[in-house]
């Protein structure tokens, strides 16, 4: 049996992942994917003047997340700039 045999398809991470979306993300600590500084995420400088938001590391300027929406109620989240994010009890 091979590694890929063991595999289960992403729906078995519904649970988990509505748990990790249901948190406080302002007072979450994030590291920043291209200092490594870690802040909360309240920290950020943010600009809101584009189609989106967008919210970049205080200390590199490197982009953390960006947020759009579209006129039918759907959103895109591009969180690449962080390299992990840590969300207390």
């Amino acid at each position: 049996m091979t590694t890929y045999d063991q595999a289960l398809d992403g729906n078995v991470l519904a649970g988990i992942l509505r748990g990790v979306f249901s948190f406080e993300p302002t007072a979450s600590m994030a590291m920043c994917a291209g200092c490594g500084t870690r802040v909360p995420v309240g920290a950020w400088m943010v600009f809101v003047n584009a189609p989106g938001m967008v919210a970049r590391c205080g200390t590199c300027d490197r982009v953390q997340l960006r947020i759009v929406h579209n006129d039918k109620g759907s959103m895109w989240v591009d969180l690449s700039g962080i390299a992990s994010i840590e969300i207390a009890p």
